[in-house]
């Protein structure tokens, strides 16, 4: 039989990553691996961990490989049915917990594995949050992770707002597909195994973004806000989209990186 430091240092894989693919697989945790280096692994634990091993080898993911991503201090199951969760969308939940009102509605559209509306759950219990996606596989998916966070969020099969007709929110975001058809990253890591939906809009990457704000206006309080993620050069044409539409107090936020990622603006007041 082999042992657990045999099948790390063999695995043709970052030792990080070999540990755990080989915990994924049964052989027990890091702290196991480390403490009892030694110890012998089943025949079956082996299989599984050389499967897992080849499909890490080909490229794909390690958060569909593990099953699960940390997201805003919380951990989502994820699988290739939905967008593997990132920091730079950290961004966009900072900036609408700025401001999300108290007790207020707020809306997420193509909610994939519901991170963005279980981050705002999550933070601010006094919250309403709904979160459409397109994706029956998707939005199952977000609603399991809903379940088992015990987080309360309305969740709806919905193409951007056909099932929220004649709802109103105080804010709404979205991390909508932004990157061009003809874009070579849609055929580079991880974005290989990604839904393609959730990562381009087919066409030049600002189509999604066009929809949601000239949809947004009729599902915003006054006063309330839109905040989109969007590509890290996109942030000029998305502003001078929100601009078209009518919003105001547009403006552009950076992610970790420095990379102007959520752009956002205001639906006036009746008083403005």
């Amino acid at each position: 039989m082999t042992t657990l430091a045999e099948l790390t240092q063999h695995a043709g894989l970052p030792r990080l990553e070999a540990q755990l693919l080989l915990d994924a697989a049964g052989g027990g945790n890091r702290v196991t691996q480390l403490t009892w280096p030694e110890r012998e692994v089943s025949a079956e634990v082996s299989a599984h961990f050389a499967q897992l091993c080849a499909r890490r080898l080909a490229g794909e993911p390690m958060a569909y490989l593990l099953g699960e991503r940390e997201f805003f201090g919380l951990d989502l199951q994820v699988s290739p049915a939905v967008l593997i969760p990132r920091p730079d969308t950290e961004t966009l939940v900072e900036q609408a917990l700025l401001r999300l009102p108290a007790s207020a509605r707020v809306l997420d559209l193509g909610t994939g594995s519901g991170a963005v509306a279980l981050a705002l759950a999550h933070a601010r219990p006094d919250a309403d949050v709904w979160a459409l996606d397109v994706s029956a596989a998707a939005l199952a998916q977000a609603e399991a992770n809903g379940q088992r966070l015990g987080l309360q969020v309305t969740w709806r099969l919905s193409d951007w707002f056909a099932a929220v007709t004649g709802e109103r929110f105080a804010l709404l975001v979205s991390n909508p597909p932004y990157i061009a058809a003809d874009d070579p990253h849609l055929q580079q890591g991880d974005l290989r195994f990604e839904p393609a939906g959730a990562l381009t809009d087919f066409a030049d990457g600002l189509s999604a973004i066009r929809q949601l704000a000239a949809g947004a206006p009729a599902h915003l309080l006054p006063g309330g806000w839109l905040l989109i993620e969007h590509g890290w050069q996109q942030a000029d044409a998305v502003q001078a989209i929100l601009h078209q539409a009518g919003f105001a107090e547009v403006a552009s936020w950076q992610d970790l990186a420095g990379h102007q990622r959520v752009s956002g603006g205001r639906w006036p007041s009746a008083t403005a």
